[in-house]
């Protein structure tokens, strides 16, 4: 019967520099705020009702 497929995903890599955008959908925009050696400072502006959490947190329990 009907198998749940997993959804497929691509990923559309971008060369940035400090102070560009990139626009997801009408309203969420990532902003490259400072690029330092090799670290980088992102910028994240979306709904309040939309959850944004670095990949490294995601399944950690929160603090109570």
């Amino acid at each position: 019967m009907g198998r749940n497929k997993p959804k497929e995903y691509v990923m559309l890599v971008l060369t940035r520099k400090p102070d560009e955008q990139i626009r997801i959908g009408d309203d969420i925009v990532i902003t490259i705020v400072r690029v330092k050696g090799n670290t980088i400072r992102v910028g994240v502006e979306a709904p309040k009702g939309v959850r944004v959490i670095r990949g490294e947190l995601e399944g950690k329990p929160k603090d109570s």
